[in-house]
């Protein structure tokens, strides 16, 4: 539980340091506007996170795992056509990512109330070194992370309880009556959602964190941290129904002036460290989202490092330096104070919710759910989803934009990777394997041709086990002969099991031509070298191949043959007439791919054993070309 308490509500945790402060900006105090405020928290807190994420949307695990890529890997073979849905979650948790750090950060240091460009010096160090540290791995302080959000958690309800006194009508607040008052009578109350939408941003980081610690833990703690959030939320109520018909400064920072002011300076490092929490949650669960995008064919590739061994940490070092410059961008461009950000904060998280509810609402229909909780869920949930989104819409143009700027980025680059895909398997020519057998163990005995390695390996995307690509026969054959001992033909699946790693062997001709096929979850690392080695170790100890040099003066040495890796790697030929749309789609992907990671990096293999092969990639030959023959 307290491992919970440190990995899943960072976000969530941290929200009280800022939504009361949103909710009651620039409008006077009165009774309707915080017990409404109060009562609309938590009930959202309530209907949101508790009914939706931590009851029904956890239950749709993949093997443990969660999050939007998750979901969407239950549901992939079924309906395909939903990954949009999955792509525009993901891009707006992506885009999350980028205002969620600076504005916990920012919350928290301006209880210091110091000068605006130390605070703001502050702030920038505290994300900088954040970002810094990521390439070493949190392992040596997450440890920590637990205890301090407990700390957290508990300092936060003792102060809020201390305040209850002070008016104890805000108990009235658990009456969703206020709630619906609020909305329906204040003066343009149905905006104020915006502001409430605050509380509940971290819900969907909850669901992503579900493989960390697993359902029964993340139920168990957030009895805990409902209890604590809403008694914090309850004591700022109590203490600002004190102040009737005023109407705070803008710097007023409500989380902090309800503490005794010995221990504001205390409650500020506490503060600071659940901050720092909360931004490395959502670091991390960066990481996780692009690492899963990438193997689901949705992003290109990407460098990814394992800094420990602990099970499911990676670092992505050019995600990590796009979001630290990102941080330090958005910290800047809202002139580094928070009352900035919560203008633009929720927007892109809404989006993410809504998506969320689309792949849920299908999963359940695929589990046979009855048709009347289908119903019900989808009428509730995406009235009250749809409600925050247009309420948050208010915030577009002061700065809102930003983040839908960001998620409309993201999701660009997952559209033109993912229909260029598609594109691309439209026009690849596939084989009979079986029918070239013969002809490569012919060419593997043919001694007339020079041998060009002793194992040769091609990596194939050939789904059917029985064929191949026509452009690695072409490869092997038709240019230079490519004559070898043993020919290996690997294929890469993943599967939406996130951590399953098998692998199948298939002999097609015994010690000529081998087909491994290899089963790898979405989040495995694909290290395909390191794989195939053991795989052949496995097959030797089996006496399923022999792998020994075929050169009589190696062999009785037991000298092992070399290996090859042949990886075809396309350009896109300007032979090609294509519609207006899928060029610029092609070209596209092509520019990612050269941003992005090479095909055997990609797949961890060594470059030493590494041989690339270019060709052009002709998708739709011109046919029209208008020339003609002529005699002198």
């Amino acid at each position: 539980m307290i491992v919970a308490l440190g990995v899943v509500y960072g976000d969530l945790g941290t929200s009280p340091l800022y939504t009361f402060d949103a909710i009651t900006r620039g409008k006077p105090i009165t009774d309707l506007l915080i017990l409404g405020g109060v009562s609309c928290i938590i009930w959202t807190l309530t209907m949101q996170t508790t009914v939706k994420y931590v009851f029904i949307t956890l239950r749709a695990d993949n093997k443990g795992e969660g999050g939007v890529f998750s979901l969407y890997a239950l549901i992939r073979r079924h309906a395909k056509w939903m990954v949009f849905f999955a792509m525009a979650g993901g891009a707006a948790m992506l885009a999350d990512g980028l205002i969620t750090p600076p504005i916990t950060v920012t919350s928290a240091i301006e209880g210091l109330n110091l000068p605006h460009d130390m605070t703001l010096k502050i702030v920038l160090i505290i994300l900088i070194g954040l970002f810094i540290l990521q390439q070493f791995g949190t392992n040596f302080i997450g440890k920590y992370f637990g205890p301090i959000m407990t700390i957290w958690f508990l300092m936060m309800a003792a102060v809020g309880l201390s305040h209850i006194s002070d008016n104890w009508s805000i108990v009235f607040a658990l009456n969703p009556y206020y709630a619906i008052k609020l909305l329906a009578t204040y003066p343009q109350g149905f905006l104020i959602l915006g502001a409430v939408f605050l509380c509940t941003t971290g819900a969907e980081a909850l669901y992503a964190d579900l493989g960390h610690c697993g359902r029964g833990n993340i139920r168990m703690s957030w009895i805990y941290v409902k209890v604590c959030l809403i008694l914090s939320y309850m004591g700022q109520g109590a203490w600002l129904m004190q102040h009737q018909g005023e109407i705070l400064p803008a710097d007023t920072k409500i989380f902090f002036a309800i503490m005794p002011a010995w221990f504001v300076p205390i409650g500020i490092v506490i503060a600071t460290m659940a901050a720092i929490i909360a931004s490395q949650s959502i670091i991390s669960g960066s990481f996780t989202l692009i690492s899963e995008a990438i193997k689901l064919n949705l992003w290109p590739k990407m460098k990814i490092n394992y800094p420990t061994e602990e099970r499911g940490q990676l670092y992505i070092p050019g995600v990590n330096w796009i979001l630290g410059v990102g941080c330090v961008i958005v910290v800047l461009f809202f002139g580094g104070e928070s009352k900035n950000m919560e203008a633009a904060y929720g927007l892109s998280i809404t989006i993410a919710m809504i998506m969320t509810s689309c792949l849920l609402i299908y999963y359940l229909m695929m589990r046979r759910v009855k048709k009347i909780f289908i119903a019900l869920y989808l009428v509730i949930y995406l009235t009250i989803e749809f409600s925050f989104l247009f309420a948050n819409m208010d915030k577009f143009p002061h700065g809102g934009y930003v983040t839908i700027v960001i998620a409309g980025a993201i999701f660009l680059v997952n559209y033109v990777w993912y229909q260029s895909r598609k594109i691309r398997n439209r026009y690849v020519e596939f084989v009979k394997i079986g029918d070239y057998l013969p002809q490569l163990q012919e060419l593997s005995n043919d001694n007339s041709i020079p041998k060009y390695s002793t194992h040769l390996v091609y990596l194939t995307s050939a789904n059917n086990p029985k064929e191949i690509e026509h452009k690695i026969i072409y490869s092997i054959f038709n240019k230079k002969p490519k004559r070898a001992d043993l020919y290996w033909f690997i294929h890469v699946d993943v599967v939406d099991e996130p951590y399953r790693c098998d692998y199948i062997v298939e002999t097609l001709i015994p010690n000529e031509v081998i087909r491994i096929e290899f089963r790898l979850g979405f989040r495995v690392e694909q290290r395909i070298n390191l794989m195939f080695r053991k795989v052949v170790e496995d097959m030797v100890k089996r006496k399923e191949v022999n792998i020994l040099s075929r050169y009589e003066s190696l062999s009785k040495n037991n000298v092992v043959g070399d290996f090859r890796f042949i990886v075809m790697e396309k350009f896109l030929s300007h032979d090609n007439d294509l519609p207006f749309w899928e060029r610029y789609i092609m070209r596209g992907y092509f520019l990612l791919k050269k941003l992005g990671l090479s095909e055997e990096k990609g797949f961890g293999l060594d470059s030493s054993f590494v041989t690339i092969e270019q060709f052009p990639l002709i998708i739709a030959p011109v046919s029209d070309l208008n020339l003609r023959r002529v005699y002198d």
